[in-house]
């Protein structure tokens, strides 16, 4: 008899997974542009080395996100089918992966970073700080990142949001007083610039862990053991790639594409370049909560088709979709309505401000088209239908999306409201698929358990 607790399908609900998942994402980002406004009092050629370093970061996440996206949408369903032991052998393996992955990335990072960075035409003192970032947060650091992100998934996937809310917050506080010490020498303390900025880093990590473990083995009805892990059946393991890696090869994908939409943008000016920015900046507050729903939808949908009612799954994420469609169009709403007081924060040039107010105004077509994807992928996801999505996804990103912005933005002279139009279209084209596929049923065949 399992001594663990149950968990079932309906005991969390929507709103209690979603709300500290938002928060969190919130506070995560205002912490980020805080960094930022530090790092710029003490050197502007630390801005750019750690802002070069932030992309290689981002895609050391993209890496780590394979376990954790193959992981917790197969542990969902474990945790619906009431299967609890195998649901351990899950969480195991998957610590296992994160582990492996990590030390390979930190052996790449400490004996390559130098190598790497010497591709680009950098200035000596933006290469050294580049270097010195990218060795201790990257390299020494990519263990705790790894494990943090893992055991936030493992956290969230059995319900408890609000404790990886309650922890990203304590970390990030570090992370800011870290930085504080390392830039502003307080309390007589040596000013240690970068290097201060990436231990500290590095240390909120650390701590994160400690705490996201600590959270872990406070609640019973957690199985994550850490002995046995030899015996975890080579199974586990490849449904957890088969969920993760075309997972993580799509949010790759997704990233170079807007890589390559900023690059049409940079031959607009340095005028569409700050507006396209200050834009991004602002919408960024709207799709982080459709972000949210879209977590919390997979794991309830994984619940549910694990639990073996894929028709109540049907039925939630027609809701959940609404919900957050709606919040996301009320957000845009309100971004239209304050624009000139918001983008009198970032600049006042008339011309920028313009661009960006033409912006706000298309992101009523783009956000409501992202809102379909952030959601309803992920539901199709959390049921195990990874495939379709991805392969969609890849093509419209690119054939829409980045084709478009071109054709649209460059070619036909619309700037950056044509670019906005294509990324809008693709966004909304794409979810409208992706709705049709949620009604089609198709994802049903596709459970895991």
């Amino acid at each position: 008899m399992n001594s663990k607790k149950s968990i079932s399908p309906g005991s969390v609900s929507l709103f209690t997974l979603v709300l500290p998942i938002f928060f969190e994402s919130l506070f995560r980002m205002l912490v980020s542009s805080i960094d930022t406004f530090m790092l710029s009092s003490y050197a502007q050629e630390a801005v750019a080395g750690v802002g070069l370093v932030a992309q290689y970061m981002f895609f050391i996440q993209l890496l780590f996100n394979i376990v954790c996206i193959g992981a917790g949408i197969v542990l969902a369903q474990y945790l619906g089918a009431e299967r609890h032991e195998e649901a351990g052998l899950i969480a195991q393996a998957g610590a296992v992966m994160s582990l492996l992955l990590a030390l390979l990335v930190t052996l790449s990072v400490l004996g390559g970073s130098w190598w790497l960075l010497s591709l680009y035409p950098l200035e000596p003192k933006v290469h050294t700080f580049a270097w010195q970032y990218f060795s201790i947060f990257g390299g020494f650091g990519s263990v705790f990142i790894a494990f943090n992100m893992y055991q936030v998934t493992i956290l969230r996937t059995y319900g408890f949001t609000r404790d990886t809310m309650y922890i990203s917050i304590i970390a990030n506080l570090i992370n800011v007083l870290g930085n504080s010490l390392a830039l502003y020498g307080w309390f007589g303390i040596p000013v240690t610039g970068v290097v201060g900025v990436a231990v500290s880093s590095v240390v909120s990590q650390i701590a994160a862990v400690m705490m996201t473990r600590y959270r872990i083995k406070a609640h019973r009805s957690i199985v994550f053991r850490q002995q046995g892990w030899r015996t975890v059946p080579a199974s586990i393991y490849r449904k957890i790639l088969e969920i993760g890696v075309p997972s993580a090869g799509e949010a790759l994908s997704y990233n170079v594409a807007q890589i390559m939409i900023m690059a049409m943008v940079a031959t607009l000016g340095t005028y569409a370049m700050s507006a396209q920015v200050y834009a991004q900046t602002l919408v960024r507050f709207v799709f982080v909560a459709a972000l949210s729903v879209g977590t919390g939808a997979q794991i309830k949908t994984g619940y549910y088709v694990g639990a073996k009612q894929p028709e109540e799954a049907y039925k939630r994420v027609y809701l959940y979709q609404l919900g957050g469609t709606l919040i996301s169009i009320g957000l845009v709403l309100i971004l239209n309505l304050c624009k000139r007081p918001l983008i009198g924060i970032f600049t006042q040039e008339q011309e920028i401000a313009t661009m960006v107010y033409n912006m706000l105004f298309v992101s009523f077509y783009l956000e409501t088209g992202r809102s379909f994807n952030l959601i309803t992928i992920p539901a199709l996801k959390g049921a195990g239908d990874v495939q379709f999505p991805v392969i969609v996804g890849i093509i419209s990103m690119w054939g829409l999306g980045v084709l478009g912005a071109w054709f649209l933005g460059l070619h036909f002279g619309l700037g950056l409201v044509g670019v906005w139009l294509a990324v809008g279209t693709d966004e909304t084209l794409r979810g409208i698929t992706m709705l049709f596929r949620w009604k089609s049923k198709r994802w049903m065949t596709k459970a895991i358990v």
